[in-house]
């Protein structure tokens, strides 16, 4: 196949852009990519995996400051192994077991957005998973709890308030 733009070249670099569910294919040769601007991949413009995930999991780009004109990025910084969030976001991976409680907060919305939770909710070992299902099913039972207060059904909340300590009773017993 020919390149779309000079109609000389053989066609190596082949790109699909879908805008507003619009799908649009071309192809074009090396040179006429480099005129265009596209990145390359495998030369020093080209992009890596890491960047495109580094952009789908919204990484804040080195150098990006917060409304308060502060570097945030730059500022986390690992106390166990000195490793910096920026450097986290360029390598993909942490310095050590500790990195996960300096960079926390930055974590929870990296991975609601990948995981679409930030709790496992995965299958559960019959055995050994006795406390993690009935912490589970407190949890269920709070939001439950919560709803019949708001609809002020009280008598159905106290049922459930009791129903949530017998459980947490029991969580202690195991």
């Amino acid at each position: 196949m020919l390149c779309q733009e000079c109609d000389k070249k053989p066609a190596t670099l082949h790109f699909t852009k879908i805008v507003n569910g619009e799908k649009t294919e071309f192809h074009i040769c090396e040179s006429c990519a480099r005129e265009r601007g596209e990145g390359i991949p495998g030369t020093a413009n080209g992009f890596s995996i890491h960047s495109l995930l580094s952009g789908l999991l919204d990484f804040e780009p080195v150098g990006t400051m917060n409304a308060l004109g502060a570097k945030p990025a730059q500022q986390l910084r690992c106390d166990n192994c000195g490793l910096t969030y920026t450097q986290f976001s360029k390598m993909g991976r942490f310095g050590c077991s500790n990195c996960y409680t300096q960079f926390g907060s930055k974590l929870d919305p990296i991975l609601k957005r990948v995981h679409g939770n930030t709790t496992h909710v995965g299958k559960i070992p019959k055995r050994t998973g006795v406390q993690i299902q009935l912490k589970r099913e407190i949890d269920e039972l709070k939001a439950d709890l919560n709803m019949r207060i708001e609809q002020q059904e009280f008598e159905t909340a106290a049922e459930l308030r009791d129903r949530i300590r017998e459980l947490e009773r029991k969580i202690a017993d195991v």
